[in-house]
């Protein structure tokens, strides 16, 4: 009985990385440029012919300076734009943030539904849930860092389709 228990726990140490790195395996999507962390670059799932596709994804600087997202390029699309979503007298509006995204020293911003996000315009192809795909973050002082987006299933009724049928 002792050597089958020995046989099977030593298949599960084996087995554990592979059964856990599901759950562990989010800190492999994050970057770092200079002192500016880019954590978990997602873009949503698109509809075949939607010509625009939603990214989101978190900011941190470590840093004693304050620091800039200036450009995002990737290969999928046309143009890449910052954006930003208020509620204006009850109505969602959406605006170009054409000076970027400023990053103040140890703060943290994020990049979500219902707020700032990242619009890729002139998608060459829909963004499938399960694949990724890669883009350049180019910060004023961090320079730039290349990252892969991991495309995730659209939530319909969610703020990240809000609007965006007008580009």
């Amino acid at each position: 009985m002792n050597r089958l228990f020995n046989i099977l726990s030593a298949g599960l140490l084996l087995l554990a990385p592979l059964l856990l790195a599901p759950a562990f395996g989010a800190a492999a999507r994050d970057y770092k440029a200079g002192s500016i962390e880019v954590l978990q670059p997602v873009a949503k799932a698109t509809m075949p012919g939607q010509p625009v596709g939603g990214g989101f994804f978190t900011l941190v600087n470590h840093g004693a300076e304050p620091d800039r997202l200036v450009s995002i390029t990737s290969p999928v699309s046309g143009e890449v734009q910052m954006h930003e979503m208020s509620l204006q007298d009850d109505v969602m509006q959406m605006r170009k943030l054409p000076d970027g995204i400023p990053v103040p020293p140890g703060a943290t911003v994020r990049l979500e539904t219902g707020g700032m996000h990242v619009m890729f315009m002139r998608i060459a192809a829909p963004f499938r849930e399960g694949e990724s795909f890669p883009a350049t973050l180019t910060f004023e002082k961090a320079g730039a860092v290349e990252v892969e987006f991991e495309v995730e299933a659209f939530r319909s009724g969610g703020a990240a389709g809000a609007g965006h049928k007008a580009h």
